[in-house]
């Protein structure tokens, strides 16, 4: 079953910028409700699409392997060596262990995406610069 482009990118973009509380966060509960409602899967498969989806992801990452999205962006696992740290209440250096981590890079594409979005140029209160990634 195909989807027609124009579906997954059909979300209204509100017109004023949201105030930070009432930012909100997209779920994966959220995703297979839109599959539910606009690709036509059942409840069921839906959720199981949208969790096979992220465990597929999550296993690649597992693994060590980029997981590349074509016009979203790129997960990597970048191991991060022991370095020091130090206790801001008493100085003290302390070791930071050595660890992996995930990174995401998002895809120009979806950088354009997101810059169009009203109030995505806001300057903060005090007139300096937003800061940049």
């Amino acid at each position: 079953m195909s989807v027609p482009p124009d579906a997954i990118l059909d979300r209204t973009v509100p017109q004023e910028p949201p105030q930070e509380s009432e930012l909100r966060t997209l779920t994966k509960a959220e995703l297979a409700e839109f599959l539910f409602e606009r690709v036509g899967l059942n409840k069921r498969e839906a959720k199981d699409v949208v969790e096979s989806f992220f465990d597929e992801i999550r296993v690649a990452l597992e693994e060590g392997d980029a997981v590349k999205l074509s016009g979203f962006g790129n997960f990597q696992v970048r191991d991060k060596p022991q370095r020091p740290g130090r206790n801001p209440k008493t100085g003290e250096v302390i070791p930071i262990a050595a660890r992996r981590v995930v990174t995401f890079h998002a895809s120009q594409k979806l950088k354009s995406m997101v810059e169009q979005v009203p109030g995505a140029d806001r300057t903060p209160e005090d007139g300096s610069e937003p800061p940049r990634n």
